[in-house]
């Protein structure tokens, strides 16, 4: 039987039962390969849903033990959350008494401050009133001291108000006249000296007020040659009318009403002063005046002192009499307390005798002591 011949293959004819058995073992290998790629594939599948099931499975472990931790972070953070609300509610409970106490004590402070602040300006407005008045008294003063018989009123009202504060009346007199007619402002009277004090109270004070506003050398220079001239004038006056023996003492005192000027002119003009204390005029200040009126009051002092010189020697005498009285008193109670020990003495004696004898009856071994008579004295005694 002849084959059928399909093609040539390597120099073999490959017949069509040939080539459909090659065919047919073709398709048969073709099948096994896949059904063996199936197979494997499915085992490939079913290893890998196995291990995506053991995936999932550990995705849900992980997921469930995550919950967990969730769940108790979250319930951890719910307390902390409640913990620190109400730390919080406290520290703002404290901190609000502790701002309300504060506010409170604040309060009260400055409502202290303010009471403090209201008397301060209570008291400003005292001292404001003050100063207005002091201003009211400055104007004034300034007006009493551009008119001259303001001025001498002025200086004697003060000098008087110090001579009336610190001497009686009976050691000062005021405008009193001398024997020349010429009146002092005032006039000491010193004790045990007829001579007066004289006092003057005039001082010139226009080359003061005028030294005070000079702008210039030359006013200044000129205000200064007018203080001195009319300070030597005044001096020299002073004396001429206030000293005058047997009837003043022998110096007089020029009184400067204020301290400042005193001071001045004490810096700038000390060859006038010196010059008044060659003419026997002393330039007091106030001060230097209360100095000299407690030096004046001093001697009365001493005065009265030796006016009442015998009355303190007759009271020495009589209490030196009550010292010699109590004196011999003394001497009698010491003399009669002296007996009064004697008798002590005496008495102790005799008690010591007499116990030194009953001791010695308490040692003598008597009998049997015989019964006494009855004492009719006992009897009547006791009817």
């Amino acid at each position: 039987m002849t084959r059928d011949v399909l093609f040539q293959l390597s120099g073999h004819a490959v017949s069509t039962a040939e080539f459909l058995a090659f065919a047919a073992a073709a398709a048969l290998g073709a099948l096994l390969l896949v059904l063996l790629t199936l197979i494997s594939s499915s085992a490939a599948r079913r290893r890998e849903a196995h291990e995506a099931e053991e995936r999932l499975a550990a995705l849900e472990r992980l997921q469930a033990e995550a919950t967990g931790r969730l769940q108790a972070f979250a319930s951890a953070l719910g307390q902390r959350q409640s913990d620190l609300a109400r730390g919080v509610a406290e520290r703002l409970d404290a901190v609000g008494q502790r701002v309300g106490d504060g506010l409170s004590a604040n309060g009260q402070a400055t409502a202290e401050q303010l009471r403090k602040l209201e008397a301060r300006l209570a008291v400003i407005d005292a001292a404001g009133a003050s100063i207005g008045a002091l201003a009211g008294q400055v104007t004034d003063l300034k007006a009493i001291l551009a008119n001259k018989p303001a001025r001498g009123a002025f200086g004697q009202g003060r000098m008087e108000a110090i001579l009336k504060d610190a001497l009686p009346p009976s050691a000062v007199a005021f405008q009193a006249q001398l024997s020349t007619g010429v009146r002092p402002d005032a006039l000491i009277r010193l004790p045990g000296d007829p001579r007066g004090l004289a006092v003057d109270a005039k001082f010139p004070l226009e080359g003061f007020e005028r030294l005070r506003v000079a702008e210039t050398p030359e006013a200044l220079k000129a205000a200064e040659a007018r203080v001195r001239a009319d300070l030597g004038k005044h001096v020299s006056d002073v004396s001429a009318k206030y000293l005058l023996p047997g009837e003043t003492q022998d110096v007089a005192l020029l009184f400067v009403p204020s301290e400042q000027i005193h001071a001045e002119l004490a810096e700038r003009f000390d060859d006038v002063v010196a010059r008044a204390h060659r003419a026997r005029v002393l330039v007091v200040s106030p001060s230097l005046l209360m100095l000299a009126v407690q030096v004046v009051q001093g001697l009365t002092r001493d005065a009265a002192m030796r006016e009442q010189a015998h009355l303190l020697q007759a009271e020495v005498g009589r209490l030196l009499d009550d010292v010699r009285r109590v004196g011999e008193r003394v001497e009698k109670l010491k003399s009669h307390f002296g007996q009064a020990v004697g008798d002590l003495d005496q008495i102790a004696i005799s008690t010591d005798k007499i116990s030194r004898r009953g001791a010695r009856l308490e040692q003598m071994e008597l009998g049997e002591a015989p019964q006494a008579p009855p004492n009719p004295l006992r009897r009547e005694a006791a009817e």
